[in-house]
């Protein structure tokens, strides 16, 4: 007689010959029947972990969360034999329940609990951002198994010998290695949703063995001290990316200031709606200038900063920027104040001289010498790619000042000044001088002085559309008639901008009803 196999082994090569025949990946309805039939015994199917094949994992586990079935979460992010498990990519698929979430809090927390921790299990890394690893589910699910050859597994008796042998030699590893959890937050509201709730807390409880790292942080209307509960949980080193747009004072921002200096791995930062009160003294605005622009020194990757609307930045760019310690790529500077001075001074910053996107947008300049930006322009030729002026004011001298520089803009691709009172004929001009600009793809103009018919700003779109036509014209004469010119202007009912190619793209409040 045969001897009976225990259960468990007759569990894993029942469920493996769900998934594979003669060798060839299963399709994505077997896997996920095979899964459903396993999990309507949900302690048979935590008792399968031990020697369930690591292929058999992914989508299980696809099955269990999606299915609600905790425990099974619980047990297999336990078992989990990968260094990664990105549970982010997951959650965007299939709505989270919160006790399906906080089931995968506790297994992990089990694990982090263990004075020594099982050999097979890797988990390193709990990857909660959405879009990170978009690819790892549907692979493992079998759609494109074939690709990472998902054959048959080695047969049961040399892999169980093979595990035998790795226990007898390795044993069980020391635990206490922390396990990180990678996460992007936006901080909206004064109360956290449940699922940040969950894993802040976890975060406090195993302080050191569960490192919180956020690469991307985004700070909208959320009291300061709310901000600053909230970071004292996260590696402010993993920072990368940081927007803050909570329409704050500049005392409130000064707050802040001790954390952004501790993002010390910091690429790309925004600050928005940053405002002054009326009467503040101003040696004391002067204060919270300088605490601010002193963390720009403990900022040595920063690489792209977007200031928009920031009260306090007139006559004190050049405090901004002589702190920054390394060349930027970005830099945007949008619906501010500033003065002479502060053009001067961003055409000699060496902060800027190898800038790739320059945008002044809203950046009123009609009053300005505008030779400092002649300079500026001239000085990055070389790698500027991306030039955004619009709504800035610029008048018909000042934009003809410009184009000798821009015509030798070698690496340019576009240019947009929407929203500037422009002729026809300095248009004419501006295409003259960009021609050459092989790399020039997009260029975004204001309808011209001409197409208006009164001076409340009423375009005469039959006008408009001849003198696009005109521009289309003239590029197909130069030879570039891939070059794309749009002109755009902003809808007088909404604000909105309009696109004109040649026949306008009306905003909705413009089209019947």
């Amino acid at each position: 007689m045969w001897p009976k196999l225990p259960q468990r082994m007759c569990l894993q090569d029942s469920f493996q010959s769900r998934f594979f025949r003669m060798g060839v990946w299963a399709p994505p309805q077997l896997l996920e029947l095979a899964g459903q039939s396993l999990l309507q015994n949900e302690a048979l199917a935590i008792a399968a972990l031990e020697e369930l094949p690591i292929e058999l994992f992914p989508p299980l586990f696809t099955a269990a969360f999606a299915g609600r079935h905790t425990q099974v979460v619980k047990a297999m992010v336990q078992a989990w034999p990968f260094p990664c498990l990105p549970l982010g990519a997951l959650m965007k698929d299939h709505q989270p329940h919160l006790e399906t979430f906080q089931a995968a809090l506790d297994g992990l927390d089990v694990l982090l609990a263990q004075e020594v921790r099982p050999r097979r299990w890797k988990l390193q890394v709990l990857d909660l951002r959405r879009n990170a690893h978009q690819d790892f589910w549907i692979v493992w699910s079998g759609i494109k198994a074939s690709m990472y050859s998902l054959l048959e597994p080695e047969p049961a008796e040399p892999m169980q010998k093979r595990r035998r042998v790795e226990g007898s030699m390795a044993g069980l590893k020391p635990a206490r290695a922390p396990v990180e959890v990678l996460v992007d937050l936006c901080l909206k509201d004064d109360t956290l949703d449940e699922t940040l709730s969950c894993l802040l807390k976890k975060a406090k409880q195993r302080r050191g063995l569960l490192r919180l790292r956020c690469q991307k942080l985004r700070v909208f209307a959320m009291p300061v001290q709310s901000v600053r509960r909230v970071l004292r949980a996260v590696q402010l080193d993993s920072v990368q990316d940081l927007e803050v747009n909570c329409t704050w004072k500049l005392a409130t921002l000064g707050r802040f200031v001790l954390q952004l200096g501790r993002m010390g791995s910091l690429r790309r930062l925004l600050l928005s709606n940053i405002h002054v009160l009326p009467h503040t003294a101003a040696d004391q605005e002067e204060h919270c200038v300088g605490q601010l622009t002193a963390q720009f020194l403990n900022l040595p990757h920063l690489q792209e900063l977007y200031l928009d609307s920031i009260s306090f930045l007139e006559g004190r760019l050049h405090q901004v920027l002589r702190c920054l310690k390394t060349p930027l790529e970005t830099l945007s500077i949008t619906n501010c104040l500033i003065s002479d001075s502060d053009l001067k001074y961003l055409s000699q910053c060496p902060s800027v001289s190898l800038l790739k996107d320059l945008g002044l947008s809203g950046v009123s300049l009609t009053s300005l010498n505008l030779e400092p930006l002649q300079v500026l322009i001239e000085r990055t030729s070389a790698t500027l790619q991306d030039l955004d002026l619009d709504e800035c004011g610029i008048m018909d001298s000042q934009l003809s000042a410009l184009l000798p520089s821009l015509s030798r803009c070698s690496q340019l691709t576009t240019f947009s000044f929407c929203g500037n009172p422009i002729s026809m004929a300095v248009l004419e001009s501006l295409l003259q001088h960009t021609v050459g600009l092989s790399r020039l793809s997009h260029v975004l103009y204001p309808a011209p002085l001409e197409s208006y018919e009164d001076v409340r700003g009423t375009l005469h779109l039959g006008r408009l559309a001849q003198l696009h036509a005109r521009l289309r014209q003239l590029l197909c004469e130069s030879g570039r008639p891939g070059m794309v010119w749009f002109s755009a202007n902003p809808c007088p009912h909404c604000g909105d901008r309009t696109f004109y190619d040649p026949e306008p793209l009306l905003c909705p409040c413009c089209m019947p009803a």
